[in-house]
């Protein structure tokens, strides 16, 4: 299998940043520079950024739905002794985020070791929308909520347009729900600062139509069938 479908199979980053690994010379495989396009499998020995990596490919696929809690890495170790969100879920399997939080940001995060899932729902082209919670301080203009509705221009590109629904105001702050389709990094906190705002808290209540509901903060649980099908299908 070609190494970039190989690696982004095992969960370890999509295949757009698996080349760009390879680019930079920080991927080793049987003790060469890994080069773009090379066939590897199982029984090789592959390194990246000098840390032997499990190439065995898990055949039995979980998934599950978790309630992220502050404080909490989005990644799968850290070498910081952080805590991470693969740290929270009981399972003997070898497990990953598909996308990532902010480590001050709460809510929904969906973690597998289905590399396929993986790269349906990271790829540029998926349009599918994650809903967020967000208070910010200060009571934000109209003129802004609509500039946000239409897309703002941040240092790495104006956003694709977003849905904003559920506007409050309160002792001067404002409250609102923003769905988004794009995974910038910090790309929402990044937004409501264009403006001079301070997010006071930020929590994803959804991605696509699956949901937390209920689910406590740092609990987590399966998902059902039908919600993975639901992700295949969007």
């Amino acid at each position: 299998m070609r190494i970039n479908k190989f690696l982004s199979t095992l969960g370890i980053a999509s295949r757009r940043s698996i080349d760009k690994y390879i680019e930079d010379g920080l991927i080793e495989v049987n003790g060469e520079k890994a080069t773009p396009g090379m066939d590897v499998s199982e029984k090789d020995e592959i390194f990246i950024k000098g840390e032997k990596i499990k190439t065995k490919i898990e055949t039995e696929k979980v998934y599950f739905m978790l309630h992220k809690p502050l404080e909490v890495l989005s990644s799968v170790s850290d070498d910081r002794g952080r805590k991470t969100v693969v740290d929270l879920i009981k399972t003997d399997k070898r497990i990953f985020p598909i996308g990532r939080l902010d480590y001050m940001t709460t809510g929904l995060i969906i973690l597998t070791n289905d590399g396929d899932l993986f790269n349906r729902l990271v790829h540029p082209k998926s349009e599918i929308y994650k809903k967020y919670y967000v208070k910010i301080w200060g009571e934000m203009k109209k003129s802004e909520i609509e500039e946000l509705k239409k897309g703002v221009l941040l240092d790495d590109g104006k956003t694709l347009p977003a849905k904003i629904s559920g506007i409050k105001y309160d002792k001067n702050k404002t409250t609102m729900y923003i769905s988004i389709r794009e995974g910038r990094n910090r790309q929402v906190r990044r937004m409501i600062e264009k403006f001079g705002y301070r997010v006071l808290m930020l929590r994803r209540e959804k991605i696509g139509e699956l949901s937390l509901n209920d689910l406590p903060e740092g609990k987590y649980r399966e998902l059902t069938i039908e919600e993975i099908e639901y992700l295949y299908s969007v």
